[in-house]
């Protein structure tokens, strides 16, 4: 019988009761070992003694203890204590996507695609673990507060051995695929034709096939040809249709073989959304709406063989959670109206109410089957009378090994002393007292965990203390101001150490918890730790980085923190190299709310820029050409400062007009070159006394000067 405040497997306090249903009860507990908040699933007592319940409940939980993924509600350990058995997994307040599409009417094709990913990529991961999920739905799809889409309720899900793959299992019937309709083979490829129902719900606000009963809705999954969204909603893309009719065929092997296929589409689609690039296989053998074939036929005889006055073990029904406030969204599910219709027979009807009989009972027997398997999953209409609180999540990732250390003798230490060595090791402390005649206030009596025990970094030992022959009571300072809390517990002679924690329920500036707790006795003197409220957590999502990814990494980067991409340009950019986002419409580090839509500026490198030179070439001048005089000869060669010669010429008269266009250099060097002829020189021959004449010498002169382009 589990009690509030009981502890099971020594280390999960039951702290309430958050749900309830067919087979089991939920409750909100507290880990001491790693100090978190976590969901434990308990088998009601009366199940629990009957062997059968067990063993189903025992295999259902070792095929979701085997699922490690962000995007799945994890399981973090499986046990049993006294006759009581429970899984203990990741705590999640949320909201369902089916609420979420209610609330919104329908989603557009860029946060219905995205949540799509996330659901794949959880799917896969299942997949990849030989586990089919069989039941995807928007039921069974929460949105959490930062984005994050999680896919939960493995109630059906069993590994997918020789012996399950062709179990006869079907959800919810507006989800189902034809093949679980049909009660034949499933395996992956209908948890794909589930999603593509699903991604068909999100884009459109309804569901594409429906009915007064199970069994109209099943044949016609089985019969009627699929509807593209686009006949709801025609602004859906091209592609998001495609996909979607793609998910959902007839039959398997023309669907998407694997969810890595199904992700790289949805992906490509919000790159290039109206693009044609999903591939159908062999799209001239798929027909539209068609009779039930002779093999169908003598598969479901097969499968449905005459059952006789047969009794059969009464059906468990779907868990009905009733969960408080946030919580309760999590749990919801479709409830589909499971009542079998009367159908008035004609007798020129025969062959038609003849399949609509074998359907039928193929479809109610699977029903059968289905609700006595189905041991989780707290689910009851499709909708609450409650509205469903923010879209919180508490994600608990156990995926790596935590280092152990020893459990050190700290008894007979003084409190002080022992937390200091716990605390040096990397345990978390807390501390009891009680009054004893025989150890001296202050000093450990004992510890809850014994020594030498292999523990997790991280986790909290309880140290019991001695108060002495007259310890003072501890009062009770939960919910009261720190101000309050604070006075109360220096005038009973504590000292008081503050912490804060956030709480949805407790209002900032009071407090939430005490250590030790109301009624426990302590020597004057000693700490008492008192967590008090920050108010809700902010629930907004923080903007990663787009900067310097791809347009496609760029985008998914998005889709995965919980935001949608919102409009692309395409922008020259001297910094950012080509194809990169260089621009992001909110600043990384901000925050911003769940589905923000985040605009993105991609780089088309550095732009080509070209410029132009109409400058007139001027004379040399005296200063900077000696011993020039007008009408020389003068070589003009104009350089760009790429290297490119745009004028090489001679010429004696000035200005030069020059007209070039389309460098890709700013500028450039202009080098102007002439000949300079010296007097010539009259000597005397020292010998002969004869005066000879020396010829002047020439020589070439130059300069440079810099010429800057102007851009076109």
């Amino acid at each position: 019988m589990i009690k509030i405040g009981m502890m099971i497997g020594d280390r999960y306090e039951i702290l309430e009761k958050i749900g309830t249903g067919g087979m089991s009860d939920v409750y909100k507990a507290k880990c001491h070992k790693l100090n978190r908040y976590v969901a434990i699933k308990v088998l009601k007592q009366e199940f629990s003694e009957n062997a059968n319940f067990v063993s189903k409940f025992r295999i259902e939980a070792q095929a979701a203890a085997g699922l490690m993924h962000p995007n799945i509600v994890n399981v973090y350990d499986v046990g049993e204590e006294n006759g009581i058995y429970y899984i203990v997994m990741e705590l999640v307040e949320g909201i369902t996507l089916k609420k979420y599409i209610e609330k919104k009417a329908r989603l557009s094709y860029k946060e219905a695609v995205s949540i799509a990913i996330q659901v794949s990529m959880g799917i896969e991961a299942a997949h990849n673990n030989h586990i089919i999920h069989r039941d995807i739905k928007p039921q069974n799809i929460i949105i959490s507060k930062d984005g994050k889409v999680k896919v939960t309720d493995f109630g059906i899900a069993k590994a997918a051995t020789s012996n399950t793959i062709t179990s006869n299992v079907m959800g919810s019937v507006h989800y189902t695929s034809p093949e679980q309709a049909r009660g034949g083979y499933s395996d992956e490829k209908s948890d794909i034709y589930s999603l593509g129902i699903t991604m068909f719900e999100m884009l459109t606000g309804r569901v594409p096939f429906n009915g007064e009963t199970t069994v109209a809705i099943a044949i016609k999954h089985i019969q009627e040809e699929m509807p593209s969204p686009k006949e709801f909603v025609p602004e859906i893309p091209s592609s998001v249709a495609s996909i979607v009719l793609k998910c959902c065929q007839k039959s398997p092997d023309r669907r998407y073989q694997n969810m890595a296929e199904l992700i790289a589409d949805l992906k490509q689609s919000l790159i290039n959304p109206e693009e044609d690039f999903v591939v159908n296989t062999d799209p001239d053998m798929e027909g539209g709406t068609r009779m039930i074939s002779d093999e169908d036929m003598a598969q479901i005889k097969r499968k449905v063989p005459y059952q006789g006055s047969r009794e059969y073990e009464e059906p468990d029904h779907d868990e009905t959670m009733r969960l408080r406030s946030d919580t309760e969204a999590m749990y919801e599910n479709e409830e589909d109206g499971e009542d079998e219709d009367n159908y008035d027979y004609d007798p020129k009807m025969e062959r038609v109410t003849t399949i609509l009989a074998i359907v039928a009972g193929v479809v109610i027997c699977i029903i059968l089957i289905v609700l006595a398997v189905k041991i989780f999953g707290g689910k009851n209409g499709g909708s609450s009378d409650s509205d469903a609180g923010p879209i919180i999540t508490t994600e608990e990732t156990d995926a790596t090994e935590v280092e152990k250390v020893s459990m050190p003798d700290v008894k007979g230490m003084k409190v002080e002393d022992a937390k200091s060595t716990l605390t040096s090791m990397g345990i978390l402390t807390e501390v009891t007292y009680e009054e004893s005649d025989t150890v001296a206030e202050g000093i450990v009596i004992n510890t809850d965990v014994s020594v030498g025990a292999q523990i997790d970094k991280g986790s909290k030992v309880t140290l019991k203390a001695s108060a002495g022959t007259q310890g003072v009571e501890v009062p009770n300072v939960v919910n009261l101001t720190f101000d309050e809390a604070n006075t109360q517990l220096v005038s009973k002679g504590f000292l008081v150490n503050k912490t804060e924690n956030y709480s949805d329920t407790v209002e900032s500036g009071r407090v939430i918890s005490q250590t030790p707790s109301e009624g426990n006795k302590a020597p004057k003197g000693s700490v008492i730790t008192v967590t008090v409220s920050l108010g809700k957590e902010d629930t907004k999502i923080r903007v990663p980085n787009l900067i310097g990814l791809s347009e496609q990494d760029g985008t998914v980067e998005a889709i995965e923190a919980g935001l949608t991409v919102g409009s692309v340009t395409y922008i020259y950019s001297d910094e950012v190299g080509e194809g990169m986002i260089c621009y992001q419409s909110y600043s990384h580090g901000s925050y911003v709310e769940q589905g923000t839509s985040i605009d993105i500026k991609v780089s088309q490198g550095a732009q080509k820029v070209t410029y132009k030179c109409n400058v007139s070439i001027a004379a040399p001048t005296t200063s900077e050409a000696p011993g020039y005089v007008s009408g020389m000869e003068v070589s003009i060669k104009l350089v760009t400062d790429d290297n490119n010669v745009l004028l090489d010429t001679k010429t004696s008269t000035f200005p030069v007009a020059t007209n070039f266009n389309g460098m890709t250099a700013s500028g450039g060097t202009l080098t102007m070159t002439y000949q300079v002829t010296s007097e010539p020189t009259t000597t005397t021959n020292p010998d002969t006394g004869e005066q000879v004449t020396v010829p002047g010498t020439t020589e070439d002169r130059s300069f440079t000067r810099r010429v800057e382009f102007v851009k076109e």
